[in-house]
């Protein structure tokens, strides 16, 4: 019987790898943990739900290197949890599938500790179907089985049935098995497994860094040795891995295996960030700008009140219009005030962010720059007066342009960009170790800002093959002025448009090194 005066522990499966394949219940004990007691194969983004004083202690295992014993794993949950605290043990896979939690809980039976066990998906089904390998299928397989790749050291001999796994199954998935592979392909072989058995190993599986090595019982150890391949992996035998060809999925995506810096501020940063994971790229997120409103704001009000008295409204991005209409709430106004001058937004983005307030937008002009405004104004803007709601640095082309065009024009700041306080050290260190493939710059500011925390007395010089792609022409000339080759610069000056080029230059890569093959 459990004590009530103890805390409890959460044997917690963190899932295969991909961070979003982790259960909600798992999230949820990560995110009410006093101490996480984490291993090697969960995800580090995943303990970024947990509480800021939270204990974090990493009990990881790699082949002959133990951070922990499990013995002292086991009693360490124990011990914790008799302090009062809230423990979660965070193991990759699922707790009870070759991943010890049945120990785990048997001691904590033992010390009379409360336990939970929150199951998760184990890579024995999701490694393989992350490689366009499933374990099942009708016409190919009926019965699977789960098996240990690296049995307990202690045993004096293997508690595996060879003589009945190896022809009574027809698929086989062995975990943590790499090391073994030699025992494990001659004890299926001398069984009576088929040498020409279709045989994958996939390492790392479910993360950006997959990697697959397919090849049969007859020549796989030969082909592990010559690419070096390490753990860990997941093996699978069977003629199951012959599908992989057809539904191979996840790591053929366009970016598989690129790591992008993205650059926009925090509050941006998802919309990108998920077009880019999509396409299979690691983000890592460095913002370097931060979004903040003006010092003063009585401009902002004095225009407000006078608005009926405009012409024309004039957006420069979604960000402006986020911000106007932040202060307009703050001010116990509302949109309706916006309804005397035609808007004009530059960018669908900025169109979009006003639908959504239900603003109607009389113009946006074929390319998302000032000079466009001005070449593509609907009307003469001679005598007009026209509101420019926009950020505190900004380049002046375009009330320059309308003012020399006879328009009376109006400057109103309602945010400002500022440098974030982002940590450089570990992109810096990424940068020096060859790590980072991609840096997206979506304006001006984020070029300027990266420099300033990147770089040194106002320039800055990346290693080779680092990849510099900014939204639009304008950021790609800050970006020379800054000491940065631009290699991508979007035909659209959007997202979007940065993506696409993004996916047509590597398509293009591609193809050049299919040629050469």
């Amino acid at each position: 019987m459990s004590n009530s005066s103890y805390g409890k522990v959460y044997l917690v499966g963190a899932g295969p790898g991909d961070p979003k394949l982790c259960t909600l219940k798992a999230v949820e004990c990560i995110q009410k943990a006093d101490v996480i007691v984490y291993d090697r194969l969960a995800h580090p983004a995943l303990l970024k739900h947990a509480q800021p004083d939270v204990e974090l202690i990493y009990v990881g295992k790699a082949s002959s290197d133990h951070a922990m014993r499990q013995e002292d794993i086991n009693h360490l949950l124990a011990d914790k949890a008799k302090e009062g605290k809230i423990v979660t043990r965070l193991k990759g896979g699922d707790p009870f599938v070759f991943g010890r939690g049945g120990e785990e809980a048997e001691l904590l039976v033992e010390e009379g500790v409360s336990f939970e066990v929150v199951p998760g998906i184990t890579s024995a089904i999701a490694v393989p179907a992350y490689a366009g390998i499933p374990v099942t299928h009708r016409k190919l397989c009926s019965t699977l089985g789960i098996i240990t790749g690296h049995e307990d050291p202690n045993k004096t001999e293997s508690s595996i049935k060879w003589d009945k796994i190896a022809t009574g199954i027809d698929t086989l998935v062995f975990l943590m098995g790499v090391e073994n592979l030699p025992n494990i392909v001659s004890e299926l072989v001398k069984n009576g497994r088929a040498t020409d058995t279709p045989i994958a190993l996939v390492r790392w599986g479910t993360r950006t860094n997959q990697e697959t090595l397919v090849g049969t019982l007859g020549d796989i150890v030969e082909k592990v040795q010559q690419t070096g391949f390490k753990s860990p992996a997941v093996t699978i035998v069977g003629e199951v891995v012959r599908l992989r060809d057809t539904l191979r999925w996840f790591d053929n995506r366009p970016l598989f295996g690129k790591k992008v810096v993205v650059t926009r501020s925090r509050e941006q940063a998802s919309e990108l960030t998920q077009e880019l994971e999509n396409l299979g790229a690691e983000v890592i997120e460095f913002p370097v700008i931060k979004i903040v409103p003006p010092a003063d704001w009585s401009p902002v009000d004095t225009v407000v009140e006078g608005m009926a008295s405009f012409d024309w409204l004039i957006f420069t991005s979604a960000n402006g219009v986020n911000c106007l209409v932040k202060r307009l709430l703050k001010t116990n106004r509302d949109i309706r005030v916006l309804a005397g001058p035609k808007i004009a937004a530059i960018g669908p983005k900025t169109a979009e962010t006003l639908e959504k307030f239900g603003v109607r937008v009389d113009f946006i002009p074929d390319k998302f720059v000032a000079e466009a405004v001005i070449d593509q104004f609907p009307e003469d803007v001679k005598g007009k007066r026209i509101l420019l709601a926009r950020a505190g640095v900004a380049r002046e082309v375009l009330p320059e342009k309308l003012t020399e065009l006879g328009a009376d024009v109006t400057v109103v700041i309602v945010y400002e960009t500022v440098l974030e306080d982002s940590d450089s050290a570990d992109i810096k260190q990424m940068l020096d170790d060859g790590e980072i493939d991609i840096i997206t710059f979506t304006s001006s500011s984020t070029v300027k800002n990266f420099v300033a925390l990147i770089g040194e007395n106002g320039k800055s010089s990346l290693p080779e093959g680092v990849t510099i792609a900014c939204i639009g022409p304008i950021t790609a000339q800050t970006a020379e002025e800054y000491g940065l080759k631009p290699d991508i610069i979007a035909d659209e000056y959007t997202i979007e448009g940065l993506v696409h080029a993004l996916v047509d230059r590597q398509s293009n890569i591609t193809q050049a090194l299919d040629r050469i093959k």
